[in-house]
This record gives C-alpha cells, sequence and structure tokens, in this order.
C-alpha cells in the first residue's frame, strides 16, 4: 500500500486534483463546475457529475442573492451547521433552521402536517417581510412540496431553491415539482442527496465571493 505524503493544508487541494483527474475528458459547464466538485468532494460520489440539475444561470443568480445579504433556509439544523459562518457573515447573511422552533411543532400538530412544511410557512412570513430567502432543503421533501404550493399561491419568492433531499418516499416526486417553477433552482434528480450536500451547495457559492 502506498500512502500519499501530503500536508494537512494541502488535502483538500489534492482532493479536488483527484477529482478532476477521475472526471478525466469530461468537461462540466463552466457556471457549475465548481459547485459539481464541491458536491463530490463532500459526498465522494461521481454520480452527482450527472444528477445535479441547474436552471440557466441558477449559480450566477445565486451568487447576486448572497452578494445582496438573502438569508438562507435550511430544513435542518445539520444543514445549517455545515453552512461555512465566516463567508457566509461576510455577506452580511444569516442562516435560519425552523424545524425545532416550538411554534412550529404547534402549528404542524395542528394542521397535521410535517414540521418541514410549517418550517416553510413560518419561511414565507419572513420573505413576506421583505427578506426574499434562498432555501436549501437536504432532507425533507415535503418542504420541496410546501414551497411549491406557497410560490404558486404567489406566497413565496424564492431567489434560489437548492432541492437535495435524500431518500425514499415522495423524494424524487418533490424535486421534479421544483422543475417546473419559474425560479432558479439546483436540484439532484432522484434518490441521492442529503444535508450534507444542500451545505456543499451554499459554500460552493459563498467560496466563490469570499475564498
Amino acid at each position: 500500500m502506498n500512502l500519499e505524503q501530503i500536508l494537512p493544508a494541502d488535502i483538500e487541494k489534492r482532493s479536488f486534483e483527484i477529482i478532476t483527474e477521475e472526471l478525466g475528458s469530461r468537461i462540466l459547464d463552466p457556471e457549475n463546475e465548481a459547485v459539481i466538485k464541491r458536491v463530490i468532494h463532500t459526498t465522494a460520489d461521481f454520480d452527482y457529475a450527472d444528477n445535479l440539475t441547474f436552471s440557466p444561470h441558477a449559480v450566477t443568480k445565486g451568487l447576486e442573492a448572497l452578494r445582496l445579504g438573502t438569508p438562507i433556509i435550511t430544513d435542518t439544523n445539520m444543514g445549517k451547521a455545515g453552512i461555512n459562518k465566516t463567508a457566509l457573515h461576510k455577506t452580511g447573511s444569516e442562516v435560519y433552521c425552523f424545524m425545532a422552533d416550538e411554534d412550529v411543532a404547534k402549528a404542524a400538530r395542528e394542521a397535521g402536517t410535517t414540521r418541514a412544511t410549517a418550517s416553510m410557512d413560518k419561511a414565507a412570513a419572513l420573505s413576506s417581510q421583505g427578506k426574499d430567502c434562498i432555501f436549501a432543503i437536504g432532507n425533507a421533501p415535503t418542504a420541496l412540496i410546501r414551497i411549491k404550493e406557497l410560490v404558486d399561491q404567489g406566497k413565496l419568492h424564492p431567489k434560489l431553491i437548492i432541492a437535495v433531499p435524500v431518500g425514499f418516499v415522495n423524494v424524487v416526486q418533490a424535486k421534479e415539482l421544483i422543475l417546473d417553477l419559474d425560479i432558479p433552482y439546483i436540484v439532484a434528480r432522484g434518490r441521492k442527496g442529503g444535508s450534507n450536500v444542500a451545505a456543499a451547495i451554499c459554500n460552493a457559492l459563498l467560496y466563490q465571493l469570499y475564498i
């Protein structure tokens, strides 16, 4: 077994070199390349080179939104924790997760819905206060379903939807709903995804601005 001798500070750089090598002759869209490679780096899964689907200039529009300090809404505290706060705060933005809020739990119980659904309603209230949002959804397909409903009702106007839940029940269908919206999106089609993927996409955008 031959181990690479590499300094800790150079591990990430070397990882991206390996990713580029293993992609071989494949040519990625230059606008989307940093996002795709960051997700592959996070997951060690090259399927994302095919699974990640971008609306026209979604990355550029996401960068523009972050420059304006647009808040990010996640559907898990894991996703929230994974976003680089140093880079985020340089934009003047904040990241929110409402899943553990008592009012969200109460609203979900009373309506017979999931907390993810109720948390998207709370996000819509934030948006109505003039804080249009970026959504980074890595776990709950019901969050995506509710986002679609709120957009259709004119109650929500996201700057970007990162739709990457992982799982089996309604995951594929919920992602496909987002593809029908006239809103910038980055979607991981199929069953793969996760909160780590949602955070990785956010970080890929932030690092283009501040790293």
